[in-house]
């Protein structure tokens, strides 16, 4: 039996997801969250062999979520799901250790079998995703410039990018608010932007978001 936990804070989309996944007789809902604090929190006492993550949530996102549930549980999987298909956010995934990556239109085959690969520990990819990652580390330029941030950059950006207050990011990263606004700068510096308006309407113009996100 597989065990699964499925995190979005949409029900409509943890539901529909929960439904497909609950007509295979080897796989069980053990838990479900809306936020990543409550995805970390759940995993811990749980500890599903499989998380569907949904990667853009309030409070700490998916990014962070997952990060932590990878720490505190090594032998849980994470598959990310998100609407996202041509940004840096699949190449961040895969390094901070998900071992799948699906976009919300897959059907609901390719969401079975993506499950029962990563289950037994191979990665899986939605074929457009695999392609777009290659395209990318094939290509000498950067287009989209947010490739160039770091893991922690990229959190912090799609922090921002929903509204977050400084405070407020560096509690749920249990970093100091200085830090945060270190990072901050930095990124402003890469992007050539100078306000959270500003990196928003560029998070925008390249799909990093979308305006169902704000």
């Amino acid at each position: 039996m597989i065990s699964l936990m499925l995190v979005d804070d949409h029900d409509l989309v943890r539901n529909g997801i929960r439904r497909i996944l609950e007509d295979v007789a080897d796989f069980q809902v053990i838990a479900e969250a809306n936020c990543g604090e409550d995805a970390v929190r759940l995993c811990r006492e749980h500890r599903p062999h499989v998380v569907m993550m949904d990667m853009n949530m309030p409070g700490i996102g998916g990014l962070e979520a997952t990060k932590q549930i990878l720490h505190y549980a090594e032998d849980t999987r994470v598959i990310v799901l998100s609407v996202q298909k041509d940004n840096p956010i699949p190449g961040k995934v895969l390094e901070i250790g998900a071992f799948g990556y699906l976009t919300k239109d897959a059907d609901p085959q390719e969401m079975i079998n993506a499950i029962r690969k990563v289950a037994v520990g191979q990665k899986y990819l939605a074929p457009e995703i695999a392609q777009q990652i290659a395209i990318s580390r094939l290509s000498k330029h950067e287009d989209n410039p947010f490739e160039q941030l770091s893991n922690r950059e990229l959190e912090i950006t799609l922090m921002l990018t929903k509204g977050a207050r400084v405070p407020d990011i560096a509690a749920h990263l249990n970093i100091s608010a200085k830090t945060v606004n270190t990072y901050r700068y930095r990124m402003f510096e890469k992007l050539n932007v100078s306000s959270d308006v500003e990196l928003t309407h560029l998070a925008l113009r390249h799909n990093l978001i979308n305006t169902n996100q704000l």
